[in-house]
């Protein structure tokens, strides 16, 4: 009886067993199930995702960059292929070892070494990086030999941007480069990231740099199937990338080469413009640079070369130096009076040679005395005197007034990045830039000065330029700009950009024609004369000379005794022809003195140039370099015949 109950207990407890067992398979193969359900639907279409993209890889297609182009369709900036040998730094054991060993088979120079490394201070760690650019066809094929010994290291076909002309124009064309961490960080919080994978090289000055958008293009990209080991296999789908446009400037660059040559080795800037449409026809900055030397990062030496050379090659003078504009300011407050009543062109000031406000005497440059002068007299012979006392008859805020509006001190809006404002001083700017309270105070004899463009005053040769397009245009006012149209790269056709609508300042055109008579007076009987002898056209200006330095009431200027540097800037503003005006330009020379000797002759050599197609002789461009130019000297030539080569 007990084995019978035994039995009945032993099967009772294996039936329970196989139950359990039977209940964790059954679970199990539900968990299963379940499983499968879960991925094979609920999953299905991120897993099948996950499985093609494992299988396939999208590249990124870098588009080519637009060329720069001047108003004759001369190109400024274009693009070539070449070589490059690549380092991934992440990816190499020993960086030195490994670029000594490659420099027993491509010529690695020291300086490709510091700006390899100054391109790993930029960049990250696992990005490729060009230890030498523009590879033979010689070192292509040794390296490929030897490739295998060299993980990290490989040969890349790029395109390189390239600026034919060298240091012409180079502050306006500007140059691209690497793209720096600061800026990847910019692009990809911005909705260009996707469009810049795959780009190494953005603008960094210039048109370059602010024309990027249109100039960069739109990236394309490329569906590649690979092995398990990453290897592409073949392509599966291919959007291809659309090439930047074009941009064709206003700019005439053989008109920009003649005043660079014009100038030669002194420093300066000058500003052409056409004053009916704010057109830059030349945009000058002496010294230049070689942008060619910034594309694949600029080594040590280049760099400090530029960067330390009391010269400032880098400062772009035309757009970021600002100087006293001198006498050629004189014509705006001629102007000044007569809009808003101060003075009437008719009245009479006596010039002895100085002016005395305060138990303080202003002088005449030189000292001479000019007798009785009228407004047209004072400008024609720029009296000084006239000029000290209408000053301190519009008083410093009436003077601020009038000259704001023609952009004396604000910024043009050119399409050329970094522009500065200057100043053009009033009260309240002096309230705003000092801080103790004895500085912040105007003081009535701080008004003589700005009379005749001394002071405060500090402006760039853009602003003297446009206001002076804007004076002989009758005070419509356009705004300057170096982009004339993008060319589509598909269709070639021609988009212009888009301007701003003029603005209308109102001039009474009596006004304006009694200073537009004095400026030709200026030419034909006034202080540059003998520069505009035999000039086919009539042509009106005003010369200026601005101080480098502060000279003492009871001193006397003496460039002789003064270091170069010290010595004043000649300036001139001018426009031609004087009936109908086609240009209007504002020039400096730095610390070349008197702005008659040695800017107005540039002045005219820029006018027979876009008026009449003549280009001076070899002779007189020598001349005018050493600032003994007059009229043109030697036989001149047809700007036609003359062709540009690169250097």
């Amino acid at each position: 009886m007990t084995e019978i109950k035994n039995v009945a207990a032993e099967l009772g407890r294996f039936r329970q067993r196989i139950l359990v067992a039977s209940l964790v398979v059954v679970l199990a193969f539900s968990g299963v199930v379940a499983r499968l359900v879960y991925l094979q639907i609920v999953r299905y279409q991120d897993l099948r995702d996950q499985a093609e993209n494992n299988r396939t890889a999208i590249v990124p297609v870098v588009p080519n960059r637009g060329l720069i182009l001047d108003r004759n369709g001369v190109v400024l900036a274009s693009n070539y292929s070449a070589y490059t040998l690549e380092i991934t730094p992440s990816k190499v054991a020993n960086l030195e070892n490994t670029i000594d060993e490659l420099s027993q088979i491509v010529d690695i120079q020291p300086r490709n070494r510091k700006r390899f490394k100054k391109l790993m201070e930029d960049s990250r760690n696992f990005e490729s990086l060009p230890i030498r650019s523009r590879l033979t066809d010689d070192e292509v094929a040794r390296f490929a030999a030897q490739r295998y010994r060299f993980p990290g290291v490989e040969v890349k076909a790029r395109l390189f941007r390239t600026y034919p002309y060298g240091e012409l124009a180079s502050h306006v064309v500007g140059y691209i480069g690497r793209i720096n961490r600061a800026e990847k960080e910019r692009i990809d919080d911005s909705d260009e990231a996707d469009n810049y994978r795959g780009t190494e090289y953005i603008g960094k000055l210039g048109i370059e740099q602010s024309y990027e958008s249109q100039l960069h293009g739109t990236a394309g990209a490329e569906e590649m199937e690979t092995s398990a080991g990453g290897r592409a296999v073949r392509k599966l789908a291919s959007n291809p990338a659309t090439p930047g446009k074009s941009v064709m400037l206003s700019l005439d660059i053989k008109l920009q080469k003649l005043v660079e040559d014009l100038y030669g080795d002194r420093r300066g800037a000058l500003v052409a413009i056409n004053p009916k449409n704010g057109e830059v026809l030349a945009f000058v900055s002496k010294p230049t640079f070689d942008p060619n030397l910034f594309v694949d990062g600029i080594d040590v030496e280049n760099w400090a070369a530029l960067n330390e050379s009391i010269d400032k090659p880098l400062l772009n003078r035309a757009l970021r130096g600002t100087y006293p504009p001198g006498s050629t300011y004189k014509p705006f407050m001629a102007l000044g009076a007569l809009e808003t009543g101060k003075r009437a062109a008719g009245t009479i000031i006596q010039d002895n040679a100085s002016w005395t406000f305060g138990g303080h005497t202003f002088r005449s440059h030189g000292d001479i005395a000019l007798g009785a002068v009228d407004m047209r007299r004072a400008i024609v012979l720029s009296s000084n005197v006239y000029f000290y006392s209408l000053a301190n008859d519009m008083g410093v805020d009436t003077i601020y007034d009038f000259m704001k509006p023609l952009g004396f001190g604000q910024i043009t809006g050119i399409d050329v990045n970094g522009e500065v404002r200057g100043v053009l001083p009033s009260t309240e700017w002096k309230r705003k830039t000092y801080k103790r309270a004895e500085q912040k105070k105007w003081y009535a004899g701080e008004t003589i000065s700005l009379g005749i463009g001394q002071g405060y005053n500090n402006f760039t040769m853009l602003q003297l330029a446009s206001a002076t397009a804007t004076l002989v245009n009758n005070g419509v006012q356009y705004k300057p700009h170096l982009g004339l149209s993008l060319i589509d790269p598909i269709t070639h056709a021609r988009e212009p950009v888009s301007k701003n609508a003029p603005i209308d300042l109102g001039y009474k055109p009596q006004n304006v024609d009694i200073v537009r008579r004095a400026l030709v007076g200026v030419t034909q009987e006034g202080t540059s004369t003998k520069v505009f002898a035999g000039a086919q056209y009539l042509s009106g200006g005003k010369t200026g000379t601005a101080q480098a330095v502060t000279i003492g009431a009871k001193e006397k200027y003496n460039s002789a005794r003064m270091e170069e540097r010290q010595r004043d800037h000649g300036v001139y503003m001018a426009y031609a022809p004087a009936e109908d005006p086609q240009i209007a330009l504002a020039l400096i020379v730095e610390n070349a003195g008197w702005g008659a000797g040695v800017a107005a002759p540039i002045a005219r050599r820029v006018f027979d140039y876009w008026l009449k197609g003549i280009y001076p002789s070899e002779e007189d461009i020598a001349n005018v370099r050493k600032g003994q130019g007059a009229a043109p000297i030697g036989t001149p030539r047809l700007a036609s015949d003359i062709s540009l080569s690169a250097p």
